[in-house]
Order: structure tokens, then sequence, then C-alpha cells
């Protein structure tokens, strides 16, 4: 029997050849191009600058302004982003120069036992440290521990390095979650 029989009525067999698709590709094509609204170029140019001075490339940054509708202001940097897993470890000399090079950028640690807030803090380009959620936390408590450190949620991005720590971003609504290697290697 012919499988196009069988599939039963309304169902087209698998083929993605149905008509007008093309038409229906420009018709959301031009109206998606039509919401992006045409920046001037003074516009462009300060926000290339506030991508550089946040450490980001300009798609990045681009795409978390487009997404909250603001600006961002700093980064949650998680101590397995920065590759600091014990206490009196020093901050590896990449991470350094990246945070040594951010402009107008709040940048707060979180750490995970073992590594405490108190040596996260002290590094250097870390203007404070925070002790990470529990894994066993509520979704209403990390939110809830999240935003306390860093006011308003929606203008900080955390920077991180576990699924763990993507939850965190959900969680507490903030303006996005970049993975370590991203953010210092990309």
């Amino acid at each position: 029997m012919d499988e196009e029989m069988t599939a039963g009525i309304g169902h087209n067999s698998g083929r993605v050849d149905e008509p007008g698709k093309s038409w229906r590709k420009h018709v959301w094509t031009k109206a998606r191009k039509d919401l992006i609204p045409t920046l001037p170029v003074e516009v462009v140019r300060l926000r290339v600058k506030r991508a550089t001075e946040l450490g980001l490339p300009y798609k990045t940054y681009a795409g978390i302004r487009a997404s909250t509708g603001h600006d961002l202001i700093g980064f949650l940097f998680s101590n397995n982003a920065l590759q600091v897993l014990r206490d009196g470890q020093p901050l590896p000399r990449d991470r350094a120069e990246k945070l040594a090079g951010l402009v107008r950028t709040t940048c707060a640690g979180v750490a995970h036992h073992p590594v405490t807030p108190t040596h996260l803090g002290a590094l250097p380009g870390l203007m404070d440290a925070h002790a990470a959620p529990a894994f066993s936390d509520s979704w209403s408590a990390v939110r809830k521990q999240i935003r306390a450190m860093a006011q308003p949620a929606d203008r900080f991005a955390i920077v991180g390095d576990t699924a763990f720590e993507r939850e965190w971003a959900e969680a507490a609504q903030m303006a996005g979650y970049l993975r370590a290697d991203q953010y210092f290697c990309g």
C-alpha cells in the first residue's frame, strides 16, 4: 500500500515542499526586518564602546540589551568561571587581565564551597563576593539569594561554568548567562 494513503487525511507524509512556503518565509523575514529598528550611527558607536567596556563582543552585548531592554551594569562570576577552586589559589593570569580591562562594570564573585567569599572577594577585579546557593535550595530561595547579590537583577549577567550556575540566571531573571569559555576566551 502507498505510504501517503496510510498516513491519513491531512497528513503531509513528511513532505516539506508544501505550497506557499517560500511566500511565508519571505513575509516572516520582512516582518522581522521591519521590527528591528535602524539605529543612528552615533548610538551604534556608543553601544560598541559599551560592549568593549564590558569585555563582550558587540553581537553578544546587543543580544542581551535587546532581550532585556536595559544596559548591562555588571557580572556575577562563579569561582568555577574564574578557575579558583580552593582558598589561597590566585586568579589565573588571563582572568585577571580580563577583569582589569573592564570599565564602568560592577563585578562580584559567587563562591562554591570550599572556596570562601572572603578569599574570592579579595581577588583583583572583584568588588565583592557571596556564598553560592546550596544545591538543595528551592528555586525561590535561589532567586532571592542571587537577586540580593545583584540589583537590579535584569541588569547583571552571570558568568559561570556549570548548568547549576545557568539555573541561577533563570531563577533570578538575570539579563543572561555567559559560559566562562565564551566570556574569557571569546
